[in-house]
C-alpha cells in the first residue's frame, strides 16, 4: 500500500493507563469533493468502498475515530444525472453509500445546491448523518430558516455547530465542537448565504465555555480558509474543501488540510489532547486510495448495484464503456473556475470532436461551457465514462449555417459571460487585438459561416438571442441517430479513439 505521508506534530500519547491521566487521542478521517462513489481512471484511484476499508482499520486502531466530509458529494456526477423511474438520481447513490459508512458530519458545499430544491430536501431527509453550516439557510416566505431534515413528520434543524464528546480506557473525557461555513459560490432562489467571517465567528464564540477544543469543517476557497484561521487562531485544525488538489497550509498554529477529489487521497489527523495544559497536538497522513486497498464488502455491494444502472444506461448510446479510449499525459481541465472563465485543453477536446463529427467540414465549433459538468481534471486513462462524466447531458452536435454579424454578436456574448456557464470553449474562433478571427482569417460580418453548435446553445438558454427564430440563422442541419454528431459524447469518444 502506498502512502504519502506529511509529518505535522511528532508527539503522540499513550493512553494504556488505567488511572484518568488528562490526555486523549482520537482520530479524524477527511474527505471533500467526492462526485463519485466507484473508482475512477480505470479502477485505479478512489473508491468508496476501499475508504471504507481504510475507515474500518482506524477503528480499530482506535474507537473515538470520526468520518467526515468537507461539503460537496451530491452533485456533480454522472449517475446524479440518470433517471431511475422517472426521477433523477440527484445524489441518492452517495447518500446510500455514506449511510452505509456511517460518516458522523458533513458540511455543505455549493455543489449541493446544484440539484433542486425538492431533490436536496429528499437527500437531507434519506441521510443518517448529522449536517452542519453556520452560513446557509433556506429562504422561505417568512424569511430564513435553518435546513432541516423531516422524520415520521417531525423537522430537525440543522445546527450550526456540532459537539462530539470522547472519552478513552482510562476514563478521560472530553468535549470537542465543530464550526462550517460554505462558499456563497453558487446562488439558488431558495438558498440564503450569510457571511462566512461573521457567522463563522459568532457559531465559535457560541461553542465558549461547552467544549475543549473546537475545529473546523469548511467548503471555501483556500484564501477563504486563511482568512479564517487568521480570525480564530485557536483552532488546531481546518478540514476543508472546494480545491480538488491536496493541499496542507499553516497560519500560525492552525493547520488547514485538504485532500484530493474523489478520494483519490484522504486525510487521517490522528490528535492528542492534553486537559492540564489544554494543547492539541495533530499528525497528519495523507493517504492514497488506490487498487491495493480492498473493498468493504458490505459498501462495495450497494457501489456495484448504482454501477450497474450506470453501466446498463450509457450502454443505451455506446457498447464497452468501460474500454479505455484515450490516455493522457497533461490533466484535461474541465474544472469549474476555468472552464466557465478561460479556454482549456478539454474544452479544445470538445470542440475539436465537434469538428471531426462532421468530417471537418465546418469553419468553427462552440459549446457552452456549463455543460461541461465534471468540475474535476481528466488524467491517465480515459474510458467512455469519463466522457460521460464530463457530459453528462448529452444532446446532439448541430451544424448550422449563420450569418457573421450573428457569429460575431455570439462570440462577444460568450466572451462577456466568463465566469458563468454561457461562456464558450471554441474551435477555429479566437480573439486578436480585439478582432474575431475564423480559421485564423478576420470574421467577415457579410459572410454566412458553418459552426458546430453544441445543441442547448441554439435552444436560447444560456443565449437568450440564439436560436432558430433568429433571423441571423439561415439553416440548422440536425444530425440523425446513425450519425457520430447525434450525440456530443459519441463525437468525444471517437475523436479520440482517432487520435489515439
Amino acid at each position: 500500500m502506498k502512502f504519502i505521508k506529511i509529518i505535522v506534530a511528532s508527539f503522540f500519547l499513550c493512553t494504556a493507563c488505567t488511572k484518568d491521566d488528562g490526555r486523549i487521542d482520537f482520530t479524524f478521517l477527511q474527505l471533500n469533493d467526492v462526485y463519485e462513489i466507484a473508482a475512477i481512471q480505470g479502477g485505479e484511484f478512489g473508491g468508496m468502498a476501499r475508504v471504507e476499508t481504510v475507515h474500518q482499520e482506524l477503528l480499530k486502531e482506535n474507537k473515538n475515530t470520526m468520518l467526515f466530509m468537507a461539503g460537496d458529494f451530491l452533485s456533480p456526477s454522472l449517475l446524479g444525472t440518470l433517471k431511475v423511474g422517472g426521477n433523477r438520481v440527484g445524489g441518492k447513490q452517495m447518500v446510500e453509500v455514506m449511510n452505509a459508512m456511517n460518516f458522523d458530519l458533513v458540511a455543505f458545499g455549493n455543489h449541493e445546491f446544484d440539484i433542486p430544491k425538492k431533490d436536496l430536501q429528499e437527500r437531507l431527509n434519506e441521510s443518517n448523518f448529522p449536517w452542519i453550516s453556520a452560513n446557509v439557510q433556506l429562504k422561505t416566505a417568512d424569511g430564513a430558516v435553518p435546513f432541516y431534515k423531516e422524520i415520521a413528520g417531525e423537522k430537525r434543524a440543522v445546527n450550526e455547530t456540532f459537539i462530539q464528546e470522547f472519552i478513552d480506557e482510562d476514563g478521560t473525557a472530553i468535549k470537542v465542537g465543530f464550526i462550517s461555513v460554505c462558499i456563497p459560490s453558487n446562488p439558488k432562489e431558495f438558498v440564503q448565504y450569510g457571511d462566512m467571517y461573521q457567522r463563522v465567528k459568532a457559531s465559535h464564540a457560541a461553542l465558549k465555555g461547552k467544549v475543549d477544543v473546537v475545529f473546523g469543517l469548511t467548503h471555501v476557497k483556500l484564501e477563504n480558509d486563511k482568512k479564517i484561521a487568521v480570525l480564530l487562531p485557536n483552532l488546531p485544525l481546518i478540514m476543508g474543501g472546494h480545491e480538488h488538489e491536496n493541499s496542507l497550509n499553516f497560519v500560525g498554529d492552525v493547520q488547514i488540510a485538504k485532500a484530493d477529489a474523489n478520494a483519490k487521497t484522504v486525510y487521517i489527523h490522528r490528535i492528542s489532547y492534553d486537559k492540564k495544559t489544554k494543547k492539541t497536538f495533530v499528525v497528519s497522513e495523507l493517504r492514497e486510495i488506490n487498487s491495493q486497498i480492498k473493498e468493504d464488502k458490505k459498501v462495495g455491494q450497494i457501489v456495484r448495484k448504482w454501477q450497474t444502472i450506470l453501466t446498463s444506461k450509457i450502454r443505451e448510446t455506446i457498447h464497452n464503456p468501460t474500454d479505455i479510449i484515450y490516455t493522457t499525459a497533461i490533466p484535461l481541465d474541465g474544472r469549474d473556475t476555468p472552464i466557465r472563465n478561460v479556454q482549456t485543453n478539454l474544452g479544445q477536446v470538445i470542440t475539436e470532436a465537434m469538428s471531426f463529427s462532421y468530417q471537418d467540414e465546418i469553419d468553427c465549433a462552440l459549446v457552452n461551457g456549463g455543460s461541461v459538468r465534471i468540475d474535476d481534471q481528466l488524467t491517465g486513462n480515459i474510458t467512455a465514462v469519463s466522457i460521460f462524466r464530463v457530459l453528462p447531458y448529452g444532446g446532439a452536435i448541430l451544424k448550422v449555417k449563420i450569418k457573421g454579424s450573428l457569429l460575431q454578436r455570439v462570440l462577444e456574448y460568450g466572451d462577456s459571460a466568463a465566469g458563468t456557464g454561457a461562456y464558450l470553449q471554441r474551435f477555429n474562433a479566437e480573439k486578436l487585438d480585439g478582432n474575431w478571427q475564423i480559421k485564423k482569417e478576420l470574421l467577415d460580418l457579410d459572410k454566412t459561416y458553418t459552426v458546430a453548435f453544441s445543441e442547448y446553445l441554439l435552444k436560447g438558454f444560456d443565449i437568450s438571442f440564439l436560436s432558430g427564430a433568429n433571423e441571423g440563422v439561415l439553416e440548422i442541419y440536425t444530425p440523425s441517430e446513425t450519425e457520430l454528431a447525434y450525440d456530443i459524447r459519441k463525437g468525444v469518444i471517437s475523436y479520440l479513439k482517432a487520435k489515439e
